[in-house]
C-alpha cells in the first residue's frame, strides 16, 4: 500500500506555565470518513491555544473513505524532539483494525483508548492500560455517528489530564471556524457527553 505521509509543524510560544507537559506523544487512529484527521486537528489547536508546542503529522492511504487513516500528535513545553515516534504514550482508536495494528505500538505503562462500538474488548498485552467507551453509540444518542470523533475526544480528556476539555471547546471552535459555527453546539455537547462517559482517570 502507497501511503501519503505530510508533516504540518505547529508552533506557539509558552506562554502558559500552570500545567507542565513533558514530551507526550498521540496516535489518533479509524477508518476514512471517522473524522481522524479532524480530530488530530482539534487537538492540536487546543495544545497551540494553551501555549504549547505542538506537532501534527496525518498518514493516510490512497483510498480515503473506509481505508485506515491515522494521526499523530505530540506535545511539549520545550522543542518537539521529533514528529513521527516508534511508539506512543496514548492511543485513540475507533475501530477494530486500528486497535489490532496500534495496540503493540503503545508503550508500556502507555494506554490505548478504543471505541467499544466497533472495538472489542479485548486485552492482548498486560503492560498497559486499556479504556473502553461505547463513543459510537454516544455519537448516535445525539443524532449522528459524524460526532464520534469528537465524543472520542472527550474521553480522551477524561483520561489524559493534559488533554484540558476547554481548550479542546476552543480548538473545535477554531477548527469549525465561522463557516460551520451551527455545528459548534452538536459538536460540544458531543466532547461533554464523551468526557462524562467515564468516571475515572487513568
Amino acid at each position: 500500500m502507497s501511503w501519503a505521509n505530510l508533516e504540518i509543524r505547529m508552533r506557539i510560544s509558552n506562554i502558559n506555565k500552570d500545567r507542565c507537559i513533558m514530551e507526550t506523544n498521540f496516535i489518533l487512529a479509524g477508518f476514512g470518513g471517522q473524522g481522524i484527521l479532524l480530530a488530530g486537528t482539534v487537538l492540536a489547536n487546543a495544545f497551540m491555544l494553551e501555549g504549547k508546542n505542538v506537532t501534527w503529522y496525518p498518514c493516510y492511504g490512497a483510498e480515503m473513505r473506509g481505508g485506515t487513516v491515522n494521526c499523530e500528535v505530540v506535545v511539549s513545553d520545550t522543542e518537539v524532539s521529533s514528529v513521527h515516534k516508534q511508539d506512543t504514550d496514548y492511543a485513540l482508536v475507533l475501530n477494530q483494525q486500528s486497535f489490532d495494528r496500534f495496540v503493540q505500538r503503545v508503550k508500556k505503562g502507555g494506554t490505548i483508548i478504543a471505541n467499544s462500538t466497533l472495538v472489542a474488548e479485548s486485552k492482548p498485552r498486560n503492560d498497559i492500560n486499556y479504556v473502553f467507551a461505547p463513543m459510537g453509540d454516544i455519537a448516535n444518542s445525539l443524532g449522528t455517528s459524524k460526532v464520534t470523533n469528537v465524543v472520542s475526544l472527550g474521553v480522551l480528556s477524561s483520561v489524559c489530564n493534559i488533554v484540558s476539555k476547554e481548550y479542546l471547546a476552543k480548538g473545535v471552535e477554531k477548527v469549525l471556524g465561522e463557516k460551520k459555527k451551527d455545528l459548534l453546539p452538536l459538536n460540544e455537547k458531543a466532547l461533554a457527553n464523551g468526557f462524562d462517559a467515564l468516571l475515572t482517570k487513568v
